[in-house]
């Protein structure tokens, strides 16, 4: 803690440096001052809690100091010391709030007893200031968000009740069922988003902030976050004669802070201020995205342009086809069909937007379960539409989409390839387990309902060999193995490995070993052996 020692008599200030039990009291430094004036500048570089002053001093006396430590409200302890037993600096003193009055010449045991109160008065009037601040600032935190939600929830509504009426008159002055009200949505892009490290929160706080300095400063209308929508601030403003004005100031305000064009939607002005959202937002949905930037971003009502949306659904079968097809150029043709469509039949809006992204969904999600596909699968999201200035970019929604589209038919190719493999793969381990049995082509299309063309074309592919061959591999390899046991006959060993004619099985034999099944038994197997001794 800290103390200061206001008088023009040198002598005096010594006495109450000696006479005080400074440090009893937790106060590690006292400053000098000789007069009101001089003692203004120690007060503000050092704001001391505790202050002893003498009232009749030159120039800024005990009087003109009080009432300018009044006026800035300092929260010090001030003891006031005089010599002078006079009801006018008595009266003075209580009226600009001095904590005590103590009379030269100063009595030690008096003057300790104070400055012990005096400080331990401070010390719980800090905490209590402490704890109102925090709460202050608490408030001050939730009060935006509040708003917030209130809002949201009225142009969210049919009705809104009497007690949320009187809530918003107290708060801003304003009736808003009695008021005509006019709405613009400030769309929020992701490249600002990107401006504050992609900090969503963040980048609301600050443009909210923005928002509301230059609306209060018109007095015309309040602006907060809608809860029900990602990327919206609503700008409410009732009684104004030059709402493009102020948004224009908002506009100016948020490019010279993130550099970036922010876009403005503006409704109707309407008595109900739900009416008067629904505006805007007809306003955001319909707008010619790509006719925006040439009207400075703020689109208004009567700027929108109606017309029938494009549906990927009628692209449906084209687009199946091309994934089946596993061909990229095919897909690209597709593509350029369905921008081309886009561009010259319908209006590029948010709106068809929206209905292109929700189709895509669907129609992704129909092909991943055609492939028996997990759905939960990553996919990439293309929704960066904007160029670096925030406006609506064509070329870049058309690299976004085709992104998209090209991701698709490399999953799907991808899971069909591993399916198919996985399916060949299923009918090697089938042909090792069964080849004593007299395996078909016919049998295998069945049981794996694939055509034995299919089969055929791509066990070979897997192999190198005809899925005849391979069973035939297969049936040798294990009659070398049987051939090893000298009291199997071959008769025997023929009919094991899927040959109930013996001649045919040691002529078969013959032409892969070069060697009958008998001679393989004289001469193959005691060459194995002795390879292995």
């Amino acid at each position: 803690m800290k103390a200061i020692i206001i008088d023009d008599e040198t002598h005096v200030r010594e006495g109450l440096l000696l006479l005080a039990e400074w440090k009893r009291f937790g106060i590690q430094k006292v400053f000098e001052a000789k007069d009101g004036e001089e003692a203004q500048n120690l007060i503000i570089q050092n704001q001391p809690e505790i202050i002893f002053t003498d009232m009749n001093m030159p120039k800024f006396d005990g009087i003109e100091l009080l009432k300018w430590l009044s006026k800035n409200e300092i929260k010090s302890k001030i003891i006031v010391i005089s010599g002078y037993d006079d009801f006018h600096y008595m009266r003075n003193a209580i009226t600009y709030g001095s904590y005590d009055y103590l009379l030269k010449p100063i009595d030690p045991g008096l003057l300790n007893e104070t400055l012990e109160r005096a400080v331990s008065d401070w010390k719980k009037e800090a905490l209590q200031r402490e704890s109102t601040n925090e709460t202050n600032r608490v408030i001050n935190e939730v009060k935006p968000l509040y708003w917030d939600y209130l809002f949201s929830n009225v142009i969210a509504n049919q009705v809104i009740s009497d007690e949320t009426i009187q809530k918003i008159k107290k708060e801003f002055g304003v009736h808003v069922n009695k008021v005509e009200c006019t709405i613009s949505l400030i769309f929020i892009s992701p490249k600002i988003i990107e401006k504050f490290d992609n900090d969503k929160d963040l980048a609301f706080f600050t443009l909210l902030n923005i928002s509301n300095e230059i609306v209060r400063l018109k007095q015309s209308g309040f602006c907060f976050r809608n809860i029900n929508k990602e990327y919206e601030i609503v700008v409410l403003l009732w009684n104004s004669k030059n709402e493009i004005e102020i948004l224009k100031k908002i506009q100016t305000e948020i490019y010279k802070f993130s550099g970036i064009n922010a876009l403005f939607f503006v409704g109707k002005p309407l008595s109900l201020i739900q009416e008067a959202y629904h505006s805007s937002r007809k306003t955001l949905l319909k707008h010619n995205m790509m006719e925006c930037s040439k009207r400075n971003n703020i689109v208004c009502y009567e700027d929108i342009t109606t017309g029938p949306n494009l549906h990927l659904f009628d692209f449906a079968e084209d687009i199946k086809w091309a994934i089946q097809s596993s061909s990229i150029e095919q897909m690209e043709e597709i593509i350029q069909k369905i921008f081309y469509a886009l561009e010259s039949k319908h209006v590029l809006s948010y709106e068809q937007v929206s209905v292109w992204e929700e189709q895509f969904e669907i129609l992704r999600k129909n092909w991943l379960k055609e492939y028996n596909t997990n759905e939960d699968v990553a996919f990439y999201r293309g929704t960066n539409y904007w160029d670096d200035k925030g406006i609506f970019s064509f070329n870049k929604f058309k690299e976004e989409k085709r992104k998209e589209f090209y991701e698709l038919i490399h999953l799907l190719n991808d899971v069909r390839y591993k399916k198919e493999t996985n399916s060949i793969q299923e009918i090697e381990a089938y042909l090792r387990k069964n080849y004593e049995k007299d395996i078909t082509l016919q049998e295998i299309a069945e049981r794996f309902f694939l055509s034995r063309e299919y089969i055929s074309r791509k066990f070979k592919q897997e192999y190198h060999e005809t899925l005849t061959n391979y069973l035939t591999k297969i049936r040798i390899e294990k009659a070398k193995e049987l051939l090893e046991n000298p009291y199997l006959k071959v008769y025997e060993i023929s009919y094991k490995v899927g040959y109930p004619n013996e001649k045919y099985f040691s002529k078969v034999f013959k032409k892969q070993v070069g060697l009958t099944p008998n001679e393989y038994r004289v001469h193959g197997c005691r060459n194995k052996k002795e390879v292995q001794e």
